[in-house]
């Protein structure tokens, strides 16, 4: 394996390549670690730390952290980081079914039509973070507006309407820079620029949960939490089986065989068998993100209104509620995505136009039946799954009292999108190594990518 990363620097181009996403990659963390003009550093430092520990607050700073590599807490120019590209870019896709004229750009358009959906997105991400900028600047000058403590000094040197035009404008251009260097990564560099960028956010915390953990085997912790050496042990040990596990959750898969019926092309053969493989994760980290996303809501609101404070109870992060909640939209969010990105009918088609058909099933309305009934259970066996791994996270806070920053890092978005991310990128350097003739990461076989199941 560390014979694979030592050729692939000896291929010039790959090299380039890797040396190239590092570039963008470190430049990315230097914007989330610069401060916006106008905030009080000192102050924004102290008041995180006194509610850091809130069980209130967790859920909602949490995921926003998680995305942003902590420049939330320097309320820095990368504080939006790249998810209003990634909200608009899943907002796109969801509109794809419902505006037929989407998706026939998309389809039928080629390139021109590709890169003409792909402007849509960037003006649809203009707009989020016009919106969520100045959200952001009204927060930092009022946080109680928003269920959030009072903060003991201003957060913000000087409050006011040129505050939030400055913000707004410096957070745009933050998260428009970061989206521009994201599709650079994409052009020239290795994996996907928007997720690499996420996934080294999220890396990014790592040395912080590690020095938590830390404390916690030397001093324990303000929340009580004391760390043995054993336990520290076993928690090696779970955080290992639980990474395969989402490997296996990752590159999991339902192969639907195919054939392809033999027909003459000049003077050569051509058919065969081949197969169509169904994820056994198809939505992806989807479901995990609006879900979160959307159980952030419903708390704020009801603790804003004091009539109504008694149900933000039921939506306390890692509460028993919570969990039952938080796994119904799961599942219901895994068989959404599925429902508006999988078309068995439109595969179907495709089949019959290729002259290829699963054995023992008719073409036409009998494939699409048995590729959609196929497709549901695996998707149901996939969000089972998927909806243990991101409560694990929760019920090993309920059990061990450990900070959200640790136990994060046992399931849920932070180690899908690392998986995810880090095969996709393995893959692709693979599949460079393999081209010019060198062995890949794996002696039996190869690493699957996300960008296959496509």
């Amino acid at each position: 394996m560390f014979s694979a990363f030592i050729n692939a620097f000896k291929i010039k181009e790959v090299r380039s390549k890797i040396l190239f996403t590092l570039g963008v990659i470190a430049l990315c963390r230097v914007m989330s670690n610069i401060p916006c003009p106008g905030v009080d550093t000192h102050a924004l430092n102290i008041y995180f730390n006194q509610f850091s520990q809130s069980s209130s607050t967790t859920a909602f700073f949490g995921l926003f952290d998680m995305f942003t590599g902590g420049a939330i807490h320097k309320f820095a120019i990368a504080t939006l980081g790249i998810m209003p590209y990634i909200s608009a870019s899943i907002i796109m896709q969801m509109l794809q079914p419902v505006i037929p004229q989407f998706e026939k750009m998309v389809r039928e358009g080629g390139d021109a039509g590709r890169q003409k959906f792909n402007q849509y997105t960037r003006f649809l991400t203009l707009v989020i973070c016009i919106i969520q900028g100045a959200m952001a600047a009204y927060a930092m000058q009022r946080p109680q507006t928003i269920g959030l403590p009072v903060p003991t000094s201003p957060l913000v040197i000087t409050n006011g309407p040129s505050f939030v035009i400055m913000t707004v404008i410096v957070l745009t251009c933050g998260t428009m820079l970061m989206m521009w260097l994201g599709e650079r990564i994409t052009d020239n560099g290795i994996g996907n620029g928007a997720s690499i960028i996420i996934t080294i956010g999220i890396v990014s915390r790592m040395p912080s949960a590690l020095y938590s953990l830390y404390e916690l085997v030397i001093s324990g912790g303000a929340n009580g939490a004391t760390i043995r050496p054993v336990h520290l042990f076993l928690l090696a040990l779970l955080f290992v089986l639980v990474t395969a596990a989402t490997v296996l959750l990752t590159q999991g898969q339902r192969k639907i065989p195919i054939q392809y019926a033999k027909k003459t092309v000049g003077k050569r053969m051509l058919g065969g068998n081949s197969f169509i493989p169904l994820r056994v994760n198809f939505s992806g980290v989807m479901p995990i993100i609006l879900a979160g996303s959307i159980l952030i809501v419903p708390e704020m609101l009801f603790r804003w209104m004091p009539a109504t404070r008694w149900i933000a109870a039921y939506f306390n992060y890692g509460s028993s509620s919570y969990m039952v909640i938080y796994g119904l939209l799961l599942l219901f969010f895994a068989f959404f995505w599925v429902a508006n990105q999988f078309n068995p009918v439109q595969i179907s088609d495709n089949l019959k136009r290729d002259s290829a058909f699963i054995p023992g099933i008719r073409p036409g309305k009998p494939t699409a039946e048995y590729l959609d009934s196929t497709m549901t259970k695996v998707t149901l066996a996939g969000s089972i799954f998927l909806m243990a791994l991101a409560i694990f996270p929760m019920i090993l806070n309920q059990q061990l009292n450990l900070p959200y920053i640790i136990d994060s890092f046992f399931g849920g978005t932070s180690l899908l999108i690392m998986v995810g991310v880090t095969l996709d990128a393995l893959s692709q350097l693979e599949s460079h190594l393999i081209t010019r003739n060198y062995d890949g990461f794996l002696k039996n076989g190869k690493i699957i990518g996300r960008r296959n199941f496509r």
